[in-house]
C-alpha cells in the first residue's frame, strides 16, 4: 500500500494526559472535529467500555450521522449496518480492534482513544510481568511495550484494506509523541503521513479524496 498517501496518522500534541480530568471533554471536541472532515465513515475504538461509553454518550447528540454502539446489537448485525450505511460512526472496543474488514469508502477514519497498554492490575497480565521480573527483565519493555505495539498496529490495520482505500487514523492519545516510548510505537506503523492540527488533517483528506477521484 502507498500508505503516505492513502492514509494520514493524525497525532494532536494538545491533548491531556489521559488520566486527566479533561482527557473525555478534550477527546469529544476531537471525535467531532474528525467526524465533520470525513463526513463519517468512523471507527472509534476505545480501550475500555467506560470510555466507549462516555464517548457515544456525549457525541451522539450531536451527529446527524447514524451512531452505532457496541453492545446494543450484535457484532455481525453492527458491522452490517455499518457498511450499508455508508457514513456511520460506530463506538467499540477491543473486540474491533482487530479480525474486523470493511474495506471501501464506508471506512475513512478511524480513531483510537488511548494507547492500548493491557492493564497491569489484570491477574494474567501481573503474573507475566512477575515471571519477567523473576528473569531480571522489566516488565514494560520486554511485555507490555512490545504488546501495546502490535494492538496498536492492529488498529491502524482496520482502515486501509485495499490499494483504493483512503482516510484518517487519529491517535488521541498524545503520550505517543511526548514520552520516550511513543518513538517505539510510532516505528511499528505504517508510513503514513503525520498531522499534528486539524487543518493538515483537513487538507491532506481533501487532497486524497481529490486522488481518490481522479484514480
Amino acid at each position: 500500500f502507498a500508505f503516505p498517501t492513502q492514509a494520514a496518522l493524525y497525532l494532536p500534541r494538545h491533548m491531556p494526559d489521559p488520566r486527566d480530568a479533561r482527557f473525555v471533554s478534550d477527546a469529544v471536541r476531537e471525535v467531532l472535529a474528525l467526524i465533520d472532515i470525513t463526513g463519517g465513515g468512523a471507527f472509534v475504538l476505545c480501550t475500555s467500555f467506560r470510555m466507549m461509553h462516555a464517548l457515544a454518550q456525549a457525541c451522539r447528540p450531536e451527529l446527524s450521522q447514524p451512531v452505532l454502539v457496541q453492545g446494543e446489537r450484535p457484532k455481525l448485525m453492527l458491522l452490517d449496518r455499518f457498511r450499508e450505511a455508508g457514513n456511520a460512526v460506530l463506538f467499540a472496543t477491543s473486540s474491533f480492534w482487530e479480525g474486523v474488514d470493511v474495506p471501501g469508502d464506508a471506512l475513512r477514519l478511524v480513531i483510537l482513544d488511548k494507547l492500548p497498554f493491557d492493564v497491569p492490575t489484570d491477574p494474567l497480565v501481573a503474573a507475566r510481568c512477575e515471571r519477567i521480573r523473576e528473569d531480571g527483565d522489566a516488565p514494560f519493555a520486554k511485555y507490555l511495550l512490545p504488546s501495546a505495539a502490535i494492538a496498536l498496529k492492529q488498529g491502524f490495520g482496520r482502515l486501509v484494506r485495499t490499494e483504493a482505500d483512503r482516510g484518517i487514523v487519529a491517535i488521541l492519545d498524545s503520550r505517543i509523541v511526548h514520552k520516550s516510548y511513543g518513538k517505539t510505537l510510532l516505528a511499528s506503523l505504517p508510513d503514513a503521513s503525520r498531522c499534528y492540527s486539524l487543518e493538515e488533517v483537513r487538507a491532506f483528506y481533501a487532497f486524497a479524496r481529490t486522488t481518490e477521484r481522479s484514480a
